[in-house]
Formats: C-alpha cells, structure tokens, sequence
C-alpha cells in the first residue's frame, strides 16, 4: 500500500504511522456504519418537515410582498421570509438531497438525480463540480476549482498573481453575486479572462443547460412573480432580488467557513495520487472547518455547521451530523488530529485573515512582520513587474 499522504509544516496534526491510519480509518467506517444501519422515520420526517417548511414560507413570504409590499415592515417581513426560505432549500433540502442523502427513501421528489433546486446553477452542473470535483480531490491546489473558485487566492500553493493583490474586494464581490459565481463555475471563466487558454465560442458551447436554467429562474422570480402582483410589482421585484443576494450572502459565509479558514489545509496533487480511504478521511478533517452554534443555525446552514463530518460522510443524512461530531471529535483526540472548531463569528474573522495574507506574495508578509515595510514594498513592485512581463 502506497501511504501518499504528506502533511504541510504548519500542519497542527500529529504524523501517524501507516498502522495508526488504517486503525484510523477503520473508526471511522465503524461510525458511519452505526448511522448508516440506523437509518429510519426519525430522518424521514425531518426532512419532509424541512420541505414543508420551505414550501409554506415561500408561499407566505410571495402573499405578503404581492398584497402588501408597499408597506415598509411588510416588505422587509416577507423579503427577510423568502431569503430565509432560499436559505433553507438551498442549504438544508436541495444541497443536502442532491447528495444522495435521501435516495433510501425512494421518494422521487427527493431522489439526488432528479432533485434541482431554486438558484441559478443546473443541478448537474453543481453535481459535478461539488459532489464529484470538490468532494474527490478536496484541497488539492490545482484539482480542487472551490480552492478559490477561479477567483482568490486562498492558499500559498496557488501561484501569487497581481489580481491576488484584491484579493478582499473580490470576496466580497464573489459574496454578493456567490449565487451566480455557482451558477458558472463549471464554465472556468478565468481560463477566456485570465490564462486565454477558453474561447468565448467554448464558453457559450458549455452554457447550453445554464442558459435554460437562468432564463427560468429570471423569469420567474424579476418577470412572473412581479407581473401577477399587478401595482406591487416594484415591491416583489425588489424583495426576490433582495432575498436572493440574503441567501448569497448566507451561504458564501458557511462555504468561508468551511473551508478558507487559517487552520483548513491545502494539498499538493503529488501527495494524494494513491492515497487509501483512511487518508482520504483524514484529509477531509484537515481541510475542512466546523463551527457552533445553535440548532437553528445549524439547520440555516444545511448543517454545513458541522462541515467536517459532511466531508467525511456526504451521503449521510445531515441531521445526523450533530451525534457523530462528538464521536469524531473524541477520535481525532485520540489519534492527535487537529479537529478545526470554533464558534461562527471567530471562524468568519479567521477567513479574512487568510484571504489578507494570500492576497500578498510570499515573503512580503514576513517582511512587514518584521516592520521592514521598503523591503516589502520593493518585492512586491518586482513581482508586480515580473508577472507583467511574462
């Protein structure tokens, strides 16, 4: 056996031998398959009281913009509803189901293959991107595309380019818009704007699904929903793109959290070629972040909240993550593997941390630590230079 797996210098994660990972590894299929086998009405419930839950307060909060909209508390009221419910069928339900996390059901309109949600990106396009792409080769520079989306620079691996020096405005930007930046992501749009290496012609080619997918979902939350609400029409219009950018905000942040956080590893493509399960599991838990909070919150965030056990276990119904985090959490403890937790708001600010330091290139950073700020300053200049030249 081939035991690939390499850890950075700054890693907090104790080396284990290649006995100590299979023994790992094997702990960790014991946990799944106690839930896994456990698996019963307790799940089926929950999950259709989460669809119910979206499809009344997507009703309520449409009634109230249509009929009363104009009025100030109103307006606010069912825009603050309908980005909640966004939130909730995003998260919670679509994010959730099209893993495969109901299909035992065999309820078709919570099978994974059939299910598409309410937001710009084509349920196969997502599929591919996230369950195959992001969930195989999770941060891994270079094979993982949520490793900065195309986008930012969230790992000294990535190699530093001057558009890296903006690093923060464009993870605003990609909060703000996060709904549509999802919505093409599998079209690798830095590769027509930055690296030449696509066509536009390529691009539209590709688009095809999306394009579909777009015009329904523009038509029917700036065009249907604000035509049948007549002299409300401003009110709705101006909601649904409010509720939207609500549920962009929301989920860019969870996805931040789970992922771009300080202590969230990054991996070499040479280090994880041949890796066994047992790696695999352990690569999840160091890549990946969790942080706490109320039930509430956990279910906002499609239980992404406990974004560590959706890595190692992403076919396992989400409202289980709560009972076996602790088990994780005990077994990580045991071995010496850095489990990443902390409340929401420490995780969040640790994001922008990181994405200050990767937005500098390496060495600049030290530099100013250091207070030796001309020093900085004219290796940043060189590599400014240098990357324009070439």
């Amino acid at each position: 056996m081939n035991m690939s797996i390499q850890y950075p210098l700054n890693s907090k994660s104790r080396h284990l031998t290649p006995e100590e990972i299979q023994q790992f590894g094997a702990k960790v299929d014991a946990i799944r398959r106690e839930v896994m086998d456990s698996l019963g009405e307790k799940d089926a419930a929950y999950i259709y009281k989460i669809r119910n839950f979206v499809r009344y307060s997507e009703i309520t909060s449409r009634g109230m913009l249509m009929f009363a909209g104009w009025i100030p508390p109103v307006w606010l009221a069912g825009t603050t509803l309908l980005g909640i419910s966004k939130i909730v069928e995003n998260m919670e339900l679509g994010h959730n189901v099209m893993h495969g996390q109901f299909d035992w059901l065999n309820d078709p309109s919570l099978n994974g293959e059939n299910y598409d949600w309410d937001t710009i990106s084509t349920g196969d396009d997502w599929k591919y991107t996230h369950n195959y792409v992001h969930h195989t080769y999770t941060n891994i520079v270079g094979k993982d595309h949520d490793v900065g989306y195309g986008l930012l620079r969230v790992s000294e691996s990535q190699k530093w380019e001057p558009r890296f020096l903006f690093n923060i405005p464009l993870a605003i930007q990609l909060m703000v818009f996060f709904e549509w930046y999802v919505g093409v992501q599998n079209l690798h749009l830095e590769d027509v704007l930055v690296y030449k290496t696509k066509t536009w012609k390529q691009v539209w080619q590709d688009a095809a699904k999306l394009r579909l997918k777009v015009r329904r979902q523009v038509l029917k939350d700036y065009i249907f929903f604000p035509l049948i609400a007549g002299p409300n029409a401003l009110p709705v219009f101006a909601g649904n793109a409010v509720a939207n950018i609500i549920r962009s905000l929301w989920a860019s942040a969870v996805i931040f959290n789970g992922h771009f956080t300080e202590d969230a590893e990054t991996f070499e493509p040479d280090n994880t070629e041949n890796e066994s399960r047992a790696e695999w599991y352990l690569r999840q838990i160091r890549g990946s972040s969790n942080f706490s909070g109320t039930e509430g919150l956990h279910i906002l965030s499609g239980n992404l909240s406990h974004q560590i056990e959706h890595h190692l276990f992403p076919d396992m119904p989400a409202n289980r993550y709560a009972e076996v985090a602790p088990k994780i959490k005990a077994l990580c403890a045991e071995y010496g593997i850095h489990y990443n937790e902390a409340s929401f708001m420490q995780q969040f600010a640790s994001v922008w941390v990181r994405l200050a330091k990767c937005s500098l290139p390496e060495g600049s950073l030290q530099k100013v630590k250091a207070g030796r700020w001309k020093e900085a300053f004219t290796l940043l200049k060189n590599r400014f230079s240098n990357e324009h030249n070439l």
